[in-house]
């Protein structure tokens, strides 16, 4: 009997294996390579910058091939890690098979692999970020028994030169269409090379922050994923956005996932949107409501919000987004489809009304169940995040939400139902924490709360040092009051982050 999910699965592994990705062997990559004439494989890895690396092999023999996919290859660890001393470097690079794809770029025929760190005694480095995100998921699954689940929404923008005949309507670029959606065309390519390459997509369309200047115009759009588990949501992001890049580069414009384009206008956040499992199903929502459980995650989240900014908003420029009234959180509460808040509630599928049916008349079968698709969102983070560490820090929020005394208590105290920004609810406002104002401050923040990460050994110490270091570095103390006006000094800020992670 065929299985319609390995016949419609995009990535060519997959359909001509006739497994999921997550079966993969050595012999399984083998004979593709061999059936496709495979000339290159490409060991993939992302180090202690958050970008990713490249090692290239060039196929020479079967038994070369099966010595690399089996031993891995050793790297200098001193030039990809900075606690790393060059008298001891070596590590070594191993792939793991389930994230193999063919290369849509490669002008040779290519195979990539994502691959993790192991030491000289043969152990996962401990402070390698994909090892990070793997013990936090391993210990919130044995302390909790639930499985942690995520997807990302990769916002970005498109910027080329401006045409007379072509005018980006100014914020007002939402699920827009071609011929008014310049770049349709460029990201439903993305979307297609993504899930060629194992990415789990849920869909893609343009965003609300367009804007024209003198010379350029400016698109954004946003791709989103499927829930995976926790280290697959991360892997499928870091692709996704080489991805992206690439394909910018091909056609001569450029990408930019910063979180600031231009002052006044919309900027590019990187929500993140989580739920838990147990035995497969979906456990956020109750009879009249949250379950407790979700409560809790949000209680937990809420309570290291400010720290986990380290990990989420890692530039000076991070910092003129989360501002009011640009759907951007600055205040540490959540709500129920409020944009306006730091964890957001979407709208879910709970109501009786069979709304397929209604909408198609001719319709005989009963509406498919959709309550297993309740997440929680957090919208602080932007484009500038360390994806690994920072959902690491939401599996390890969750966690601690998970054994917080008070935590539904917590969780009460900080939900609003209403615009906060609103003149009317200015009291309920000014009893809310705020986020941190700048690179500084969050680094303040993940000091102040450097124990809850470091609890169960799962973000080591260096590693803590490391963030907070690099974000004091910046010495952005009260940027924005001090740059509030100078329209000149804020694009030159800009513009030299343009480019992030």
């Amino acid at each position: 009997m065929k299985d319609s999910n390995i016949l419609m699965n995009p990535n060519e592994l997959v359909k001509f294996l006739k497994k999921p990705a997550c079966e993969f062997t050595r012999k399984d990559l083998i004979n593709f390579m061999e059936e496709y004439e495979i000339e290159m494989v490409n060991f993939r890895y992302v180090a202690e910058d958050g970008k990713l690396k490249t090692l290239n092999f060039i196929i020479s023999s079967k038994e070369y091939l099966e010595t690399i996919l089996t031993n891995g290859e050793r790297v200098d660890g001193s030039s990809l890690f900075s606690f790393i001393e060059a008298g001891s470097s070596d590590l070594y690079v191993i792939p793991r098979y389930k994230t193999a794809f063919v290369n849509p770029f490669s002008e040779v025929p290519a195979v990539d692999i994502l691959c993790s760190f192991y030491n000289s005694d043969g152990k996962p480095l401990e402070s390698a970020p994909e090892n990070i995100l793997r013990k936090a998921h391993r210990k919130f699954k044995d302390v909790t028994g639930y499985t942690i689940k995520a997807l990302g929404e990769l916002e970005y923008y498109v910027n080329s030169f401006k045409e007379e005949h072509f005018q980006a309507s100014d914020q007002r670029g939402y699920h827009a269409s071609r011929p008014f959606a310049k770049f349709e065309e460029l990201r439903t390519e993305a979307l297609r090379l993504v899930a060629q390459a194992g990415g789990q997509v849920k869909y893609g369309h343009s965003e609300v922050g367009n804007f024209t200047s003198e010379t350029e115009m400016f698109e954004q759009h946003e791709i989103e994923f499927l829930p995976t588990e926790v280290e697959d949501a991360v892997d499928q992001m870091v692709v996704a956005k080489w991805i992206l890049r690439m394909l910018a580069r091909e056609r001569g414009i450029e990408i930019s996932f910063a979180p600031k384009i231009t002052v006044g206008k919309a900027g590019s956040g990187l929500h993140i949107h989580m739920l838990l499992e147990k035995d497969g199903k979906n456990i956020m929502n109750a009879k009249d409501g949250l379950s407790d459980t979700a409560r809790k995650m949000i209680a937990g989240i809420l309570d290291v919000s400010d720290a986990l900014t380290a990990f989420g908003n890692t530039i000076p420029t991070s910092y003129l987004r989360l501002v009011p009234h640009q759907e951007a959180p600055t205040n540490i509460c959540w709500g129920d489809r409020n944009r306006s808040a730091l964890v957001r509630v979407p709208l879910g599928w709970k109501m009786e009304h069979n709304m397929i049916r209604d909408a198609n008349p001719q319709e005989c079968t009963e509406e498919k169940p959709a309550n297993d698709k309740q997440t929680v969102e957090f919208r602080a983070p932007d484009g500038s995040a360390d994806l690994y560490h920072l959902v690491a820090g939401l599996v390890v929020a969750t966690l601690h939400g998970m054994e917080m005394d008070n935590a539904l208590e917590k969780a009460e105290e900080l939900y609003v139902d209403v615009n906060i920004f609103d003149e009317a609810h200015k009291d309920q406002l000014n009893k809310l924490e705020k986020l941190p104002a700048s690179c500084n401050e969050s680094a303040e923040r993940l000091e102040k709360k450097r124990d809850i990460f470091e609890k169960y050994g799962i973000f080591p110490k260096g590693t803590l040092d490391n963030f907070i270091s690099k974000l004091k570095a910046y010495d952005d103390k009260e940027l924005s009051e001090k740059l509030y006006g100078k329209e000149e000094e804020i694009r030159q800020l800009v513009i030299k982050y343009i480019h992030t992670q």
